[in-house]
């Protein structure tokens, strides 16, 4: 699927490993379709408009956190002491600017926070209290805790320490990559790690070349799943490495690495995109909440292997 030349793309996700494909909690699944369509149509605005790909994925996620349905921003998950406690990571592929966050509850956007460590800091990744004194000197819209409250998650960490079930409630993520305009890449990432987890526990979303990556000579890659696994292999790097040094073709390489990546034990996926357009939505598991919209094209997003379309907006 390639783009036109001097057109935009972008693609998001929600996070892999769904809601069943039957039962009283598929009638969610239209409110999944709603957020992933929200996202997607406020990251076209800012493409359309003229802003690059680190304009389109940051606005995509801010959209996605901003919504309790995804475990980001306001709708992250608990950790096993019931703390929140979040992750984001940015980087755009022109000059490999990066910026990243861990361990945070506080700013109303991470993926912000992340973009300002990027743009007004000397580092790539703060953590912490220390992240957090930062991002009010730089100027992050702030919420208090009860912002970042839902019944849904807390009553998830309730049934993972009934089952002493360490993250039995999973994880979640969102994320988005697009190449804009000018053939420029860039990723985003962001979210608040797995049900149970422990206290100080990071994901692949505040690692660069695991949960984020983005190089202009070869593609952009959000990722979400099983993040200990993500960051032993290098995903995000290892899609981008094997376009680079193996000649391989995006949709090629991004499919066959979380093919192997499930056979070593790790589940997820990927959204991922070249410097030409081409599209990449690769996942192993069950389902993947995801989507994708091209300039002067319509709006897609899908959970399990179905397409699911909406008129452009």
């Amino acid at each position: 699927m390639a783009a036109t030349k001097a057109s935009f793309v972008l693609a998001v996700h929600g996070g892999a490993g769904t809601i069943p494909r039957y039962g009283p909690a598929a009638s969610r699944a239209a409110s999944y379709h709603e957020g992933l369509q929200r996202a997607l149509a406020v990251g076209r605005e800012v493409l359309a408009s003229g802003g690059d790909a680190l304009d389109g994925v940051t606005s995509a996620v801010v959209a996605l956190e901003d919504d309790p349905l995804f475990n980001a921003g306001r709708g992250s998950v608990f950790s096993a002491a019931g703390t929140q406690e979040m992750d984001a990571c940015v980087m755009e592929g022109v000059t490999h600017r990066a910026g990243a966050v861990a361990g945070i509850l506080g700013p109303r956007n991470p993926v912000l926070a992340a973009r300002a460590v990027m743009e007004c800091s000397r580092h790539v990744l703060m953590i912490g209290e220390g992240a957090l004194a930062f991002c009010r000197e730089a100027g992050v819209a702030f919420c208090e805790p009860n912002y970042f409250y839902t019944e849904q998650r807390w009553c998830e960490l309730q049934q993972a320490l009934e089952h002493r079930d360490d993250e039995a409630g999973g994880g979640g993520t969102v994320g988005a990559v697009a190449c804009d305009r000018h053939g420029n890449l860039a990723a985003a990432t962001s979210t608040g790690g797995r049900t149970g987890k422990a206290p100080g526990r990071v994901g692949d979303s505040a690692i660069v070349g695991a949960g984020a990556y983005a190089d202009n000579a070869t593609c952009a890659v959000s990722a979400t799943g099983h993040g200990e696994f993500f960051i032993r292999y290098g995903i995000g790097f290892e899609i981008a490495a094997r376009l680079c040094h193996a000649g391989q073709a995006l949709d090629r390489a991004a499919p066959a690495v979380i093919s192997e990546l499930g056979a070593l034990g790790g589940s997820g996926g990927v959204v991922a995109v070249d410097r030409a357009g081409v599209l990449s939505l690769p996942f192993n598991t069950e389902g993947m909440y995801r989507g994708y919209v091209r300039e002067g094209g319509i709006i897609h997003t899908a959970i399990y292997d179905e397409p699911y379309r909406v008129r452009r907006q």
